[in-house]
């Protein structure tokens, strides 16, 4: 490591506590990433193996509202009481909720066990972003916070083929014992690495009102949009939530503008910097989500290609989301630019969403890997921009918060954007498989057989398929040519409904793009210190 790389930000600090707090930040990123890459492959399999099939949708939006709301609140306390505390309370909640996880006797025990090891998890990921400010001055985090990418892509390589293999061939319980070493060693090297960097007042008080306030606001607008994807939007459950949320938002303003340590505190939100990028993330969070979600569903139900090739395909986006970071942190931290970066990234993002609308079935694979090469290499850089940026434009006793709420920002889009997907999906597909279904089929198939087309992943359904067949070809006479019709009606409802939900994230995307555009500094300068 270079000698000028061993200068903090406000502080002297050792070249080997820097070693080791760069050695800490490094393995317990790896050790996110290693828990988010295997257990998305698994999850499924233990569902099924814990016979909770039917809470498997619970189990990925109560852990995904813990972390949403921990990534503001613990990014304050961090503020308050140094990162290397905050990190010490994550990892111990990550290794309880781990050891939970792995002892598990039922589904509802496992979900209880992940929201635990959430609040660690959730809590991680802006902390060791922060600690990368407490370590070096504005000019030296580009490089360091683009080189915490490579665990991540690692992971995002190895980590689905490592989680199928250890619940293939040993038990998915192994994919929590394996992660208890890592965060062993993650709890030996914060102490020793990370610095203790806090405010010593002691007339500093936590802000319980804006933190109760802050958790019923999000937790009523994820829930709301999540129950929009199963009920009506005037129904009670969604529009009867959302004014809830509405007022429980506008409450947490109000007690944040008059508390003497807000949790998120408004000098944040009043940052036109921070504010056009927490914008921008939230905007954009649409459209990698019908990247992520929609567009691999486009691969395996409208062009009929494998899971497995499926996965080839769009593993170029995964590899260079996680390592176009790399580059982009050297580059900032050599030149200071970084507004070229940010409308290059947003725009080839843009525009890979808009390719995505012109997609049909017989659209070839090299078109399908160009595009995921394409928004690879957009949003790559992104994630990278926004700590380095967002760093930047705030003084140094609101770093913390920065970092959690831009992450909460993030985390709000990601959990909002898949119900309002979800939707469209649904209502386009039902509405075009009306008018495309063969005549005849009501005379032929059951009531059963009928409700089950409804599903828009029937195409992905092994079993579903199957049925259909046997249930149409056994009649005799013209069943097989209407199965094939039945598949092709599917097919081409499957295609308008993802076309649509292609439509919706383009523009979002596109919204992102103009306001990212106006994001007020060009380089990265010397640190405030107001």
């Amino acid at each position: 490591m270079p000698q000028e790389d061993i200068q903090s930000a406000e502080y002297q600090l050792s070249r080997k506590q820097i070693i080791w707090g760069l050695v800490a930040i490094f393995a317990a990123y790896g050790t996110v990433a290693y828990s988010v890459q295997t257990l998305t492959i698994a999850r499924p399999k233990i569902a099924a193996d814990l016979d909770g099939l039917s809470l498997y949708a619970w189990s990925v939006s109560i852990p995904s509202l813990i972390m949403a709301l921990v990534t503001v609140i613990f990014g304050k306390f961090s503020d308050m009481y140094g990162r290397r505390i905050m990190l010490m309370i994550s990892l111990i909640a990550s290794l309880v909720g781990t050891v939970l996880s792995a002892l598990s006797p039922n589904f509802i025990f496992l979900i209880v066990a992940t929201a635990i090891a959430a609040l660690g998890v959730g809590a991680m990921m802006p902390l060791v972003f922060a600690v990368v400010g407490d370590l070096f001055p504005p000019a030296k985090r580009g490089k360091w916070v683009g080189l915490l990418n490579i665990p991540l892509g690692i992971f995002t390589l190895t980590g689905p083929a490592l989680g199928g293999y250890i619940v293939d061939t040993l038990n998915w319980r192994y994919l929590f014992w394996m992660a208890i070493p890592l965060l062993v060693f993650c709890l030996i090297t914060v102490p020793v690495g990370v610095p203790s960097l806090m405010n010593r007042d002691s007339t500093r008080k936590i802000d319980v009102k804006g933190c109760i306030w802050v958790a019923f606001a999000a937790s009523t607008s994820i829930i709301a949009f999540s129950f929009a994807d199963k009920y009506p939007w005037i129904s009670f459950r969604v529009l009867g939530l959302l004014l809830i949320s509405l007022a429980c938002w506008i409450i947490f303003f109000r007690v944040e503008s008059g508390a003497k340590e807000p949790v998120l505190d408004p000098a944040v939100l009043r940052n036109r910097t921070f504010s056009t990028i927490a914008l921008a993330t939230f905007f954009s969070s649409f459209g990698t989500m019908g990247m992520m979600m929609y567009f691999p569903m486009f691969l395996q139900g409208v062009q009929d290609i494998s899971t497995f090739h499926s996965g080839f395909i769009t593993t170029p986006y995964g590899v260079l989301t996680a390592f176009m970071g790399v580059p982009a942190g050297y580059i900032i931290a050599r030149s200071g630019r970084f507004k070229w970066m940010y409308v290059a990234g947003y725009g080839i993002l843009t525009i890979s969403m808009f390719v995505l609308i012109l997609f049909h079935a017989g659209t070839p694979i090299a078109g399908s890997v160009a595009v995921a090469l394409l928004a690879g290499l957009g949003y790559g850089v992104i994630p990278t921009i926004n700590t380095v940026v967002v760093q930047n434009a705030v003084p140094q006793r609101l770093m913390g918060v920065a970092m959690g709420a831009i992450f909460f920002f993030l985390m709000m889009g990601s959990a909002i954007s898949p119900p309002i997907l979800g939707t469209t999906m649904n209502v386009t597909y039902a509405g075009t498989l009306s008018q495309s279904l063969p005549a005849g089929l009501e005379e032929i198939a059951d009531v059963a057989t009928i409700e089950a087309l409804d599903d828009p992943q029937v195409l992905l359904s092994g079993y579903a398929m199957e049925n259909l067949r046997e249930t149409l070809e056994g009649k005799g006479g013209n069943g097989p040519q209407l199965f094939q019709q039945t598949v092709e009606a599917i097919r081409h409802s499957l295609e308008a409904g993802i076309r649509n939900i292609f439509w919706i994230s383009a523009v979002f995307m596109l919204i992102a793009f103009l306001i990212i555009c106006t994001v007020p500094r060009n380089s990265v300068g010397e640190e405030k210190s107001q």
